[in-house]
């Protein structure tokens, strides 16, 4: 949301601030939760689950709205079971309700025997024990289980409606900042009557197209794929709580407002998609927003992204984009070095810098040639405010699920250990790093970016291990040696057989941890394959090399392809292992479908850089294989000779 700088602030104007601690039972019915524990009010009078917990639905629109018409449907339900257990306190002139009901509890049966989130005591619940004993002593449990009251003494039966009939309301909400309309919400709401039973009858049952029917399953041994999203607080983030306001004022100026936009709209989604699958939103409104919102450096950096993505995405060359993005580039780094000469400010000038560096690998096209600080010139001075803020002591206490890493430091740490591989020298951090894979502690980085910590630790020591082979510091036996032992300790890593599948439930709903798992397999063979590399005289031609790459292109099938899939998460692996993909390769063939199902975006940001590096390094390895010389072409040559400096990560 952007309020435009010159328009003074409404003073009158009331702000709801909207919790988002509340279950999200309450927030998919847009209702204001007390936060009750282990139930809050509203779920338990309406004989709701309620969940504090991210559930699997949540994330898959389409199980959203099945989840709300579920919800819905279990609502008319619990209305209609309140009116006639008041039945029993009526007075003779005291209109009736229209059946009985038992009560509801907020007891819940174990997950792999819960079939919908429904009350587990209510007799309307797919679980509810009908061996407990009834309290309606004509309760009959092979008659339909809604049983009808005796209207005969209640003169005022015939007064109500004789037939059902159901009202559709529509809610339109529109935000205004400043007086700008902003975005705009539509509702729709069903109210409805039911038809009064025949008197002294139990009813029919229900069809099954009927607005109380339920889905089943047979086989209740058979587990669900029930995913648990990332704790709300899981990171310690430099901004503190989370941002909770429905509302982001930014100030910025007129002339920049559709940077803002274009950045918040189309570039926010593509910066940490693991993070927004983990927990949807939670880079929006914990991470980006509050920037924005307080720090004018992390603002100018960000709209400088915006421009470049525009420019990218756009058929035709535009001077005003280019002007805009070299404007907030200088002005990003002009208060980056203004903020470092005064020795303040710390914390905003670290998530400015890692979003210089960061934001870069998401936009961008290869042959951009505006002029620009190379990646690892900004990390020097963020490593240098990392080392001032005692973030990498902060990381190692973190030892236990109670205390949450910080999230700039998480970041760094990512940059920091793949950025390493990129300039063949040891990461900055990596004695850090080294005590987290001693301890088995995490970093955050597998719900940052997808790549399981311990993982992301051993390719920190296969970076420490190159670095010492190029500085010609090991001779061949003890690098082999050391080959041997860091191969030994990602064996160690191997999850069992049949841990890498399918990332979609059955219902397509995505499952975040099994993701992760998938990309932690692709991480492990681009690590074994950057491992083999530095055995002396080694060919991309041998066998093991052949069946590693093979490998890395069966295990893309398990991950979704295509704008919405996560092949831009998997650069990295993707550069190391077809960097030593042969012709005929099955890599090579996979690789060309998976970039033409990426379209447009496969030319963008960090993939569109790797694959014309892969493109250049096939050209010249190719060229000297029929040549008859089948020495190996390195990718950080081919980026020397062509004068580029990319971060592929």
């Amino acid at each position: 949301m952007v309020a435009p700088k010159s328009s003074p602030p409404k003073t009158n104007a009331k702000m709801h601030r909207r919790s988002r601690s509340g279950c999200f039972t309450c927030r998919l019915r847009r209702k204001k939760c007390d936060e009750g524990k282990p139930q809050c009010k509203a779920c338990k009078h309406l004989g709701l689950k309620c969940e504090y917990k991210r559930p699997s639905w949540w994330s898959n629109n389409d199980q959203r709205k099945q989840q709300k018409e579920t919800i819905k449907n279990i609502i008319k339900r619990t209305k209609l079971s309140e009116k006639t257990t008041q039945l029993g306190s009526m007075g003779a002139d005291t209109p009736p309700g229209l059946s009985h009901s038992l009560p509801t509890s907020a007891t819940y049966s174990d997950v792999t025997a819960r079939t919908r989130a429904v009350s587990v005591d209510s007799q309307y619940s797919l679980e509810y024990d009908f061996n407990q004993p009834s309290i309606h002593e004509h309760y009959d449990p092979y008659q339909p289980q809604i049983v009808t009251p005796h209207f005969d003494s209640h003169p005022h039966y015939q007064s109500y409606p004789q037939t059902a009939y159901e009202v559709d309301i529509k809610t339109e909400r529109q935000m205004f900042v400043n007086d700008v309309p902003t975005r705009r919400d539509s509702t729709i709401s069903t109210f409805s009557t039911f038809q009064p039973p025949p008197i002294n009858n139990s009813l029919p049952p229900f069809p099954e197209d009927s607005w109380v029917s339920e889905t089943t399953y047979e086989n209740q041994g058979e587990p669900l794929n029930v995913e648990e999203g990332l704790d709300f607080n899981f990171f310690d983030f430099s901004h503190g709580l989370p941002h909770t306001s429905q509302q982001a004022v930014v100030q910025v100026d007129d002339c920049d407002r559709p940077l803002l936009d274009h950045f918040i709209d189309n570039v926010l989604r593509l910066i940490f998609p693991i993070l927004e699958v983990n927990q949807h939103g939670s880079a929006r409104s914990e991470v980006v927003l509050p920037a924005l919102e307080s720090n004018k450096c992390y603002l100018h950096c960000c709209l400088s992204i915006a421009a470049i993505h525009l420019k990218s995405t756009q058929t035709a060359p535009s001077e005003q984009l280019d002007s805009d993005i070299m404007r907030h580039r200088y002005a990003t780094i002009n208060q980056l070095c203004e903020a470092l000469n005064r020795d303040t400010d710390h914390q905003q000038i670290l998530e400015a810098t890692l979003g210089m560096i960061f934001f870069q690998c998401s936009v961008g096209r290869p042959d951009d040639c505006l002029p620009d600080i190379p990646w690892h010139q900004h990390f020097q001075a963020a490593s240098s405010l990392v080392r001032k803020l005692e973030l990498p002591d902060a990381l190692v206490h973190v030892q236990s699920a109670q205390m949450h890493p910080p999230f700039n430091m998480t970041l760094a740490s990512w940059i920091d250990i793949l950025g390493a591989t990129m300039l063949g020298r040891a990461p900055l951090f990596a004695d850090t790093y080294r005590d987290k894979h001693f301890s088995a502690s995490t970093s955050g980085l597998c719900e940052l970016m997808g790549c399981e910590d311990r993982m992301m630790y051993l390719i920190s020591e296969i970076a420490c291990l190159e670095a010492l082979k190029i500085g010609g510091v090991l001779d061949d036996i003890s690098l082999c040696e050391h080959i041997k032992l860091l191969g030994e300790q990602i064996e160690l890593t191997e999850p069992p057989p049949g841990a890498v599948g399918q990332p979609y439930s059955a219902t397509g709903a995505l499952r975040p941890k099994q993701l992760s798992r998938n990309m932690t397999a692709m991480y492990r063979v681009a690590a074994r394959i950057l491992l083999c590399s530095l055995v002396p005289q080694a060919d991309r031609y041998s066998q093991s090399m052949l069946d590693l790459t093979a490998r890395l292109a069966q295990l893309l099938e398990f991950i979704p392809s295509g704008p919405e899939g996560f092949d831009r998460s998997l650069v990295w692996p993707l550069l190391i292992g077809g960097s030593q993909s042969t012709p005929s390769s099955p890599f090579r063939h996979v690789f060309a479908d998976r970039v033409a199902r990426l379209g447009e975006q496969a030319d963008f940001g960090s993939f569109g850089r790797m694959k014309r590096l892969l493109q250049e390094v096939w050209r010249q390895s190719d060229d000297q294989a029929r040549a008859g010389d089948r020495q190996n072409v390195h990718w950080r040559d081919v980026m020397r000779q062509q004068g580029w400096d990319f971060l592929l990560i």
